[in-house]
């Protein structure tokens, strides 16, 4: 029997290969505004650009030295705010922002929809990426505290004894400090809301409706961003290049939109985002986050072998791959609900 002849077995559950991504070297979040920021008048989104501006020249800057003599692949974005505002009227808000940002010397390639990171094209995608959670249950739990697919909350430690419910003649539980994993000399604890369950009627039908947080949703930014999440295989919130005139509802945009004419791919082996350290709080809550997502083997796989054949030195860690530099904000703004 020769080798064509021979029958070829695979396991009834094997996945294909997941298609890959075009990566940058780099994506640049060049800068991070509230709706009510972008509502606040020009001089505000002005103030925010200066001082973005140098910063992002550093970046660029320091992308180059890091690849020595590769000219490196750099691609910006803009994440718009309109999962918690979507009564805003994007024909209004997007010229404006993208002259300003033109008149400050920064050119965003891709602007991209907080909603989007709900769902794309029909492909949910905090409901992928909370199906990857997977937390770190403590030494000794007693389950007391439901585990963070039902409650919603998701910690990098090991919270204060919970002394409530107990039955009457037990011995008290003595107080004890919430405790860091993998701390350094002094536990940094963090407790993070990554979505609440609301009951609502549409429609004269109650129902119970998912409102994803600030923070959650900032790390599936991030790992679309980093070319990390598939759906069946397949890549989701792909650009798509936008003519004509602007719509006036964010939900007629795509999830990520195309704004140069030929920019560097929109994903990338690493990410820098240049913020209002008013977001400080957030991104260390994306942090934890990344932390306890189990993340799929053959993609991981996949982009580790690209970045060797580059050359280049990846990281192992997810959240190694993610940079931050924190500015000054434009000015205070009142505090936005989660």
């Amino acid at each position: 029997m020769s080798s064509l002849d021979t029958p070829v077995y695979t396991e009834a559950t094997a996945k294909p290969e997941p298609r890959q991504v075009a990566l940058s070297h780099l994506s640049v979040e060049v800068g991070h505004l509230y709706m009510e920021d972008l509502l606040g008048g020009e001089e505000r989104i002005r103030t925010q650009f200066r001082r973005v501006a140098p910063w992002l020249t550093a970046v660029r800057q320091a992308q180059a030295v890091e690849l020595g003599g590769v000219k490196p692949r750099i691609s910006t974005c803009f994440l718009i705010d309109d999962y918690f505002r979507p009564d805003t009227d994007p024909s209004v808000i997007v010229p404006q922002l993208l002259d300003i940002a033109a008149e400050c010397g920064i050119q965003i390639d891709y602007l991209a929809r907080e909603a989007g990171c709900h769902e794309a094209e029909r492909v949910p995608l905090a409901e992928v990426t909370a199906a990857m959670l997977l937390p770190e249950p403590p030494v000794g739990t007693t389950g007391s505290r439901p585990p963070v697919q039902d409650s919603g909350w998701l910690c990098n430690g090991e919270r204060s004894p919970d002394n409530t419910g107990r039955q009457a003649m037990m011995p008290a539980v003595a107080w004890a400090p919430a405790e860091e994993f993998g701390k350094r000399n002094h536990s940094i604890f963090l407790d993070v809301e990554l979505w609440k369950d609301q009951t609502v009627t549409v429609d004269g039908v109650r129902r119970v409706e998912r409102k994803w947080s600030c923070p959650f949703l900032a790390a599936v930014w991030q790992l679309v961003r980093l070319g990390q999440l598939r759906y069946a295989g397949e890549p989701v919130a792909q650009p798509q290049p936008w003519s004509g005139s602007w719509p006036r509802h964010w939900r007629d945009l795509p999830a990520v939109v195309q704004l140069s004419e030929r920019p560097q791919p929109f994903s990338a082996y690493r990410t820098a985002s240049i913020l209002p350290k008013t977001y400080l709080k957030i991104e260390h809550a994306v942090t934890v986050i990344l932390d306890h997502l189990d993340l799929d083997d053959a993609v991981v796989a996949q982009t580790a072998r690209r970045a060797e054949a580059e050359g280049l030195r990846l990281p192992t860690q997810l959240t190694d791959r993610v940079a931050h530099v924190f500015i000054e904000p434009a000015e205070s703004r009142a505090e936005r609900a989660w």
